[in-house]
């Protein structure tokens, strides 16, 4: 009779202890959901096709260096290592700047090598039209801009760009001392 009450005992007292001990939903930091349950169907790949431009003086520029340098910055040498730019550089249908504008490239980038022409990219392509309105794309990636063709990764998005991911190929389409002509093909997965 005692060994039953002890294993009576035993039971309510484990019971007690396992319900006392679970958390309760809002003390849940994390949990699972299904793609579904956000209103998202299924995975897409999206090809864009745009060009970047640069124009780094005058009156419209667009590329702004940032006035922080270290006191060993060598003013005279060709890549300015350490240089950090803010940009707003439109994007546009056709090369010409003055074709229509789908989006702005929004961010910064860092002149990262000592020994040749290679940017740290931070930047969103936040676009302005038809359906890709209002979504953007993050970049973060290392461009070697004196390559024929560089790749960066994508690496989120927002709006129809959701979960999105995948790499963007920059190619140099002209130069000039105050503007740059880039093209990007940019390839990303994103659920719609």
């Amino acid at each position: 009779m005692l060994k039953t009450h002890s294993f009576i005992l035993f039971l309510i007292l484990f019971f007690i202890t396992v319900i006392a001990g679970r958390r309760s939903d809002s003390e849940v930091f994390g949990k699972y959901l299904s793609i579904s349950s956000l209103g998202l169907k299924r995975e897409r790949l999206s090809h864009l096709h745009f060009y970047f431009h640069d124009v780094i003086s005058g009156k419209n520029a667009t590329a702004i260096r940032v006035a922080a340098e270290a006191p060993l910055t060598n003013r005279s040498s060709p890549f300015i290592f350490g240089d950090v730019y803010v940009v707003d550089d439109p994007l546009t249908i056709e090369p010409d700047f003055n074709s229509k504008m789908v989006g702005k490239a929004q961010g910064s980038y860092v002149v990262v090598s000592q020994g040749e022409l290679s940017l740290l990219m931070v930047l969103n392509f936040a676009f302005t039209e038809g359906k890709y309105n209002g979504s953007t794309l993050s970049v973060l990636g290392r461009n070697e801009v004196l390559s024929a063709v560089r790749e960066m990764p994508i690496v989120g998005g927002s709006g129809v760009f959701r979960f999105g991911r995948g790499y963007a190929q920059a190619k140099t389409h002209s130069i000039t001392q105050i503007h740059a002509i880039v093209e990007y093909n940019v390839f990303v997965f994103h659920y719609c």
